[in-house]
């Protein structure tokens, strides 16, 4: 490996949100000297303290050890570095339009310190095209410099697209052992970012041009969207023809060439909830499928929330339990979150009395002021109905006989 390419020695991760602090801190503990920016100044802090404001297995151990080395630590001003990784929110507007304002900051908060010789990687999953704005915003900033668009393979700085793909839970692991999509503005740029997720990526780090790799990430998240859609769909129409879909999954993936998901409330998180409309917007008249599934996992929760106040008219005031708030099993993580939505409809419904059980967090947001954290235990002996919106573990352990005399509403199959 040439020199250049292997004089990444200091990197700035912008933004330590869920994936971009996991990935600072591996880096750093493969040496290299990581600054994490972000605009949260308790943030920061907290990391600066070798602690964590996010739950992942592992990662308060990897941060603690890299903050006490040195390699890894945290500030709201950017600095100087050699490469700078962007990972940041890439949200939607009124009508899934696309809303880039915080890559744009991004750009904004990098430029004023760039070099030449530096290499800027935009992580966040983004529309197509994005990373040639980010470019753009670079250079309208820095005219002194050249980049890709102008400049080629002689630019002073280059740019690429590098979408992370992990699985919550499991982001220490599989920032490691997947297969990393390394999508260029040249193939300097391919180069150079390559030699820098060599460092610590062990699966294979496959080569292709920006633009292809932001179409790679929103297509692996439509493909789950459009599966997840159909097995929605099945619950919808099971519920109307009285039939268990859990036993119908099972029966039909009896078929050696068929595999049908899971169904749920909805679909939540910061990728397959959001994702999939950054390809509509782009081609609207041709997404037809894409947005048929975003639109029946869409209306799912409001099926979900139908079908409680239904149930709740057998009572005067009814307590209902609402088992989950987070996006999926087994973490904190309640972005684009059905469960939350589902919660937070029935609270402004008003229809009973609303407790919540979500073990992975400390508070619920503000705006659901007057509900409070239940525990599993409490939740039970109190409540009429019984709705299963997350499959958490503990949720799990509890028996056919603490249900027997509740109206259960399981739309995880964790009861059945």
């Amino acid at each position: 490996m040439s020199t250049e390419l292997n004089s990444i020695k200091r990197v700035a991760m912008v933004g330590l949100g869920y994936i971009g602090l996991p990935t600072a801190a591996l880096m750093a503990s493969r040496g290299l000297e990581v600054i994490g920016v972000d605009v949260n100044q308790i943030t920061v802090d907290t990391i600066n303290a070798g602690n964590v404001h996010i739950v992942e297995p592992d990662l308060d151990i990897v941060v603690r050890s890299t903050v006490t080395t040195g390699n890894l630590r945290a500030t709201t001003v950017m600095e100087k570095a050699d490469a700078f990784l962007v990972a940041v929110p890439t949200p939607f507007k009124e009508n899934h339009v696309p809303d880039l304002k915080y890559i744009e900051s991004a750009a904004r908060m990098i430029a004023p310190v760039l070099e030449k010789g530096n290499l800027v990687i935009l992580e966040s999953t983004s529309p197509v095209g994005t990373t040639e704005k980010l470019a753009a915003w670079l250079a309208e900033q820095r005219p002194d410099l050249s980049f890709p668009q102008s400049a080629g393979e002689n630019a002073d700085i280059q740019v690429a697209h590098c979408p992370e793909r992990v699985l919550p839970g499991y982001v220490l692991q599989e920032l490691v052992s997947n297969d990393r999509i390394i999508g260029g503005m040249g193939k300097k740029s391919i180069d150079k970012a390559t030699a820098l997720y060599k460092q610590f990526v062990k699966g294979d780090c496959i080569p292709t041009n920006a633009r292809t790799a932001e179409m790679a990430k929103l297509t692996e998240n439509a493909f789950r969207d459009t599966n997840i859609a159909f097995a929605n769909e099945l619950s919808l129409l099971c519920t109307k023809l009285d039939i268990d879909v859990w036993e119908l999954i099972a029966l039909a993936n009896r078929h050696p060439r068929v595999n049908i998901l899971q169904p749920g409330p909805g679909v939540g998180g910061h990728c397959i909830a959001v994702d999939p409309w950054f390809i509509v917007d782009s081609a609207p008249d041709l997404a037809r499928m894409v947005r048929t599934a975003r639109e029946v996992n869409d209306s799912k929760p409001h099926a979900v929330i139908n079908e409680v106040k239904e149930k709740a008219t057998k009572f005067k005031k009814p307590k209902i339990a609402c088992f989950g708030a987070a996006f999926k099993a087994n973490i904190d993580d309640l972005r684009e979150s059905p469960a939350l939505f589902i919660i937070t409809e029935l609270k402004k419904a008003g229809i009973g009395e609303l407790v919540v059980v979500e073990p992975n967090i400390e508070s619920l947001p503000d705006y659901l002021d007057g509900l409070a954290l239940s525990s599993v235990d409490d939740a039970l002996a109190s409540a009429d109905i019984v709705v299963g919106l997350v499959d958490h573990d503990p949720f799990k352990l509890i028996t056919a006989k603490e249900l027997s005399t509740k109206i259960v509403l399981d739309y995880r199959g964790m009861w059945r």
